[in-house]
């Protein structure tokens, strides 16, 4: 962060000691650089003593969302790191630094490490803010993971769900950014293991993230998936395979209700299933006894 900018706040700095300290790693999210050592030292400098109130300002959010918009997401976190103020506006983020997640090559990666990358490569996509911010937080249920179980983390759905939903009530977080953070929490890792080989879990999924009546957040998801994906090493350059996959699941589903008329819940699953079965040319369902 270019050392000219890091006085642009000051009347904020004064007057609202922790915005001003969001507003210059907000500041730090739109250059290329991390932010600098003057920054640094006044955000700490200025970082309010004692307890930060549980309900913080519809103005933190703001700033949080300025950071998170920014060409480069990571040096908002990168910055507040720095000046201590992570582990005390986003505890539930600066938690996930250091903990192990399973990976390819690499055999593991840094939950918080990765999360960088991941917003950094959402930035790139020129994500809509609910993309970016279901990236920051969709990993808070994995933070403490019984240590035994690492580098997988069972149940932490069930961990993540409270917290995403503390930390969204905590900022005043818009609903449309909470439902998709919610929702890649349950179904980003489902979208990385979907396969062809069984329509019928496919045409479960889809109807389960909301494909057929809520196209844009669907969209929104799979763009998370892929900003994921090419986060891990060797994936940076390359196409995305599950969004393909599911797009054309989709497409082979159109017209289904219109060709059997007005089928119910568990005919119309069947439908789909069969459907997406064709194109893929696999069986529906598992077969007996597999």
């Amino acid at each position: 962060m270019a050392s000219e900018n890091t006085f642009l706040p000051a009347d904020l700095v004064e007057t609202d000691p922790l915005l001003g300290v969001l507003r210059l790693a907000a500041l730090s999210a739109g250059s290329d650089g991390p932010p600098d050592d003057a920054t640094l030292d006044l955000m700490f400098e200025r970082m309010p003593a004692g307890r930060i109130d549980d309900e913080l300002s519809a103005a933190a959010w703001r700033e949080l969302a300025r950071g998170l918009m920014g060409q480069r997401p990571s040096n908002m976190l990168v910055a507040l790191s720095g000046c201590g103020a992570l582990g005390r506006v986003l505890p539930e983020v600066a938690a996930l630094f250091g903990v192990p997640q399973i990976a390819d090559d690499p055999p593991q990666v840094d939950i918080g490490q990765h999360l960088l990358r991941v917003l950094d490569e959402a930035a790139r996509c020129n994500a809509p803010l609910p993309v970016r911010f279901a990236a920051l937080v969709m990993h808070v249920g994995k933070s403490d993971s019984p240590p035994e179980h690492l580098p997988v983390h069972y149940r932490h759905v069930e961990r993540g769900r409270p917290r995403i939903d503390a930390l969204c009530q905590r900022f005043g977080v818009p609903e449309a950014s909470r439902e998709l953070a919610l929702l890649a929490l349950s179904e980003c890792e489902r979208v990385h293991r979907v396969t062809e080989v069984r329509a019928g879990p496919i045409a479960a999924m889809l109807e389960r993230v909301g494909a057929f009546d809520r196209p844009d957040r669907f969209g929104q998801l799979l763009m998370l998936c892929a900003c994921d994906y090419r986060a891990y090493r060797g994936h940076a350059a390359g196409e995305y395979p599950k969004a393909a996959l599911l797009r054309t699941a989709l497409s082979a589903c159109a017209g289904v209700e219109q060709t059997h008329g007005s089928p119910g819940a568990e005919e119309l699953q069947e439908a789909r299933a069969a459907a997406i079965a064709r194109v893929f040319r696999s069986e529906r369902w598992s077969s007996p006894g597999t």
